[in-house]
């Protein structure tokens, strides 16, 4: 989930075709979770195989990469490490959130309730280990890169982006910003139009937002920034209670930091400040990668997708036609382009 300040932020929008011929290092978590949440049947059911196992992680990865190599877009997805002790609370609560909405759903439909049913749905998505290695396996396959990080995946993507390793970071959790991440992309992964729970349609516009921007406009240092995170709530504390972004934000820039804030006795600034500050500005080591983005392998794909998963062979070679369209002299022209 990550911390909401999005009461702070603003981007610019842009296309699919202003990314062209940009790389981007991909939150690889937050987008299968994505595919998890939105690729499921009117009652909520997710896509599923011939035995019983869930697809929709396998569907949104290809079609959603597809594209993005198609626009001219090199994808380099970041898979989340160990991650730090202090997040154990939160990932038992997401838990508990994803069985209570699992009831939820079943309930729902059950009882007929489909609108219900897929708001709930959408809530219970578990992203098991099988899902992740099929995941790997499918990039491989598709020639696209992916790395496993340390520990949370979006500090090895701020460090990617600083290296000049990526053009930017995709991600839709403003945590991208804490860590460090200078140019952060938002809905790339779900540009386009999507069917809300209450069967209305909404059209999803990829936008850019440059950390130094949101500093200026804000009148923050980024240290000041992660201080009003500290203050909201992140995956690593539990925030103070009444307080939100505006209020954050204020009493920030009034005290200067949280030891400043502390000092004045007014709000108990919580007690693992320093901690959870450390890991958003000193995460430590971050691993060692090469980025290569080759062709894709046909039949690699074709036996995790048909044979595999009983996915259309037809529906798969038109999307590895895409693939294979304008190579040649179109991609040595557009070759200098990537940074």
């Amino acid at each position: 989930m990550g911390v909401d300040i999005s009461d702070l932020v603003s981007g610019s929008q842009v296309t699919i075709e202003d990314l062209s011929g940009r790389s981007v290092a991909i939150d690889a978590f937050n987008t299968l979770y994505q595919f998890l949440a939105s690729i499921r049947q009117p009652d909520g059911t997710p896509l599923m195989d011939r035995d019983g196992r869930v697809t929709s992680h396998l569907s949104g990865l290809l079609y959603r990469t597809a594209s993005l190599l198609e626009a001219g877009i090199r994808p380099a997805y970041v898979f989340d490490g160990e991650p730090p002790e202090l997040k154990r609370k939160t990932i038992e609560a997401r838990k508990a959130v994803r069985q209570e909405a699992e009831a939820e759903w079943k309930k729902a439909r059950a009882e007929g309730d489909m609108k219900r049913a897929l708001s709930m749905a959408s809530r219970s998505s578990r992203l098991g280990h099988d899902m992740v290695q099929e995941s790997k396996a499918l990039l491989d396959a598709l020639g696209v890169p992916w790395l496993v990080a340390p520990g949370e995946g979006e500090a090895q993507m701020a460090r990617m982006v600083s290296e000049g390793r990526v053009w930017a970071g995709a991600s839709q959790d403003y945590d991208a910003l804490l860590f460090g991440t200078t140019t952060l992309v938002r809905n790339l992964t779900l540009a386009g139009k999507r069917k809300l729970p209450s069967g209305k349609t909404q059209e999803v516009i990829p936008e850019i937002v440059s950390l130094g921007e949101v500093l200026s406009r804000l009148g923050l240092t980024r240290e000041q920034l992660v201080d009003v995170a500290v203050l909201i709530g992140t995956d690593f504390n539990d925030g103070v209670r009444g307080i939100g972004p505006k209020r954050a934000l204020a009493a920030i820039k009034r005290a200067g930091s949280l030891e400043g804030l502390a000092s004045e006795g007014k709000v108990t600034v919580p007690e693992e400040y320093a901690d959870v500050r450390r890991i958003f500005l000193e995460p430590g080591t971050v691993s060692d990668y090469t980025l290569v983005w080759g062709r894709a392998d046909g039949d690699r794909v074709r036996r995790i997708m048909c044979d595999e998963h009983g996915f259309s062979v037809d529906r798969v070679d038109a999307v590895l036609a895409r693939l294979d369209r304008d190579k040649g002299e179109a991609e040595q022209f557009r070759l200098d382009k990537w940074s």
